[in-house]
């Protein structure tokens, strides 16, 4: 009898857990339920076009950068991006600019560009690294919250186009004269574009060059067809500008950013080849005056015999007119900069790899190679410093 009823009450007690709600989940249930619902929390952006951003080679992903963070990415987030044809990066920084060691990847959300940019800083174009085509697609996916933050918040910053918040004209248009080395006064000028007028700099670049006698444009930004466009619905006056192009004193050379590359060497000693064969004072300038002229003046300076404190200075001048970054504002985010940036133009003029070392280089040596290893001649080289210095 007593058997009897163990039985039926064992019977009631499983009809009670059935009827509130069965019996506890497994612990492959409980497994598979984590996962589920970590995959639901994961961030990524689904597949999106690419889109061959044609000037420097990058890579666009057809989602705009405010949709983008709106998705749950922020800067200084480590992400992973994988492309249809199978290509992948992995563990790369999410920046609001080009903040990655040369030849590193990254996803750029450069203020006024329409989409993110998925490239490599100063490097080959990953368009055509990666093999892309139109009509593949990209996802981008959170690989980790925060990784690259302290790198985000040590380089961050975004300028205005508002020339009420500069100091003068010379710091709203970057333009300044070369120093360092032998080179002689006021002989060379560098400065955001006097032509290009979409941050709102090139009148007042355009009237201080102008004012300096500038009489050749070495200009590292723009072809030929873009300049001539400029022209046909300008926003200031130039004619100034304009008279210099029309009688062969503007050299348009549309280069790159990767200045390690054969491709922007060659360009650049073809414009130093026009250069010389121009009385000056000569113009130096891309689309900013920042990155493309930071390193052709330190270049320059090097080849005049400037010392590396010579060329950070006047480089990082550039970051004092746009951002108001200096040694005494902010040492730690000037000194990510310098280890970010420029040092490794420093190393590439010392003839030395990515990953190499400061230590004993001789620049003016390492600027002559760099030069003869792009084509340029021992008597153009000679022909070139000759001008810079005045002799």
């Amino acid at each position: 009898m007593k058997r009897l009823l163990s039985i039926l009450l064992s019977l009631v007690l499983s009809f009670m857990l059935v009827g509130c709600g069965g019996a506890a989940p497994s612990q492959q249930q409980q497994q598979q339920q984590t996962t589920q619902q970590s995959t639901s929390e994961q961030k990524t952006t689904g597949a999106l076009a690419v889109i061959h951003e044609k000037k420097f080679g990058g890579v666009y992903l057809d989602i705009t950068i405010d949709e983008f963070n709106a998705l749950g990415f922020e800067y200084g987030d480590s992400c992973d991006v994988t492309f249809s044809n199978g290509y992948k990066l992995e563990d790369i920084p999410y920046y609001n600019g080009y903040y990655s060691k040369t030849g590193h990847p990254l996803i750029s959300a450069y203020p006024g560009f329409p989409h993110i940019d998925v490239c490599v800083n100063n490097g080959d174009p990953l368009w055509e690294t990666a093999g892309l085509k139109e009509g593949d697609t990209g996802t981008v996916t959170l690989r980790e919250k925060g990784k690259y933050l302290t790198t985000q918040q040590a380089l961050a910053a975004v300028y205005t186009t508002d020339r009420n918040d500069y100091p003068s004209d010379e710091a709203f248009a970057n333009f300044r004269a070369m120093k360092g080395g032998q080179i002689a006064e006021n002989t060379v000028y560098r400065s955001a574009s006097p032509c290009n007028n979409e941050y709102g700099r090139a009148a007042y670049a355009s009237a201080l060059a102008e004012k300096a006698g500038v009489q050749f444009i070495l200009d590292q930004a723009d072809s030929t067809e873009e300049v001539e466009g400029y022209y046909t619905d300008p926003s200031f006056d130039m004619s100034w500008h304009k008279g210099l192009f029309d009688n062969g004193h503007v050299a348009a050379l549309d280069m790159n950013v990767n200045y390690r590359s054969q491709k922007f060497a060659g360009k650049l000693v073809e414009g130093l080849r026009q250069m010389i064969a121009q009385d000056g004072p000569y113009l130096i300038h891309c689309t900013e005056g920042k990155d493309r002229t930071g390193f052709t003046c330190a270049l320059l300076e090097a080849l005049c015999g400037a010392s590396y404190d010579e060329m950070l200075d006047d480089y990082m001048i550039s970051y004092d007119n746009y951002y108001g970054l200096n040694k005494q504002t902010d040492k730690d985010r000037y000194d990510a900069v310098v280890d970010a940036k420029f040092n490794d133009i420093a190393l590439c003029i010392g003839g030395q790899p990515v990953d190499g070392k400061l230590d004993g280089l001789d620049y003016k040596a390492g600027a002559r190679k760099y030069l003869l290893d792009a084509g340029m001649t021992e008597e153009e080289i000679a022909q070139l410093e000759n001008k810079l210095c005045g002799r």
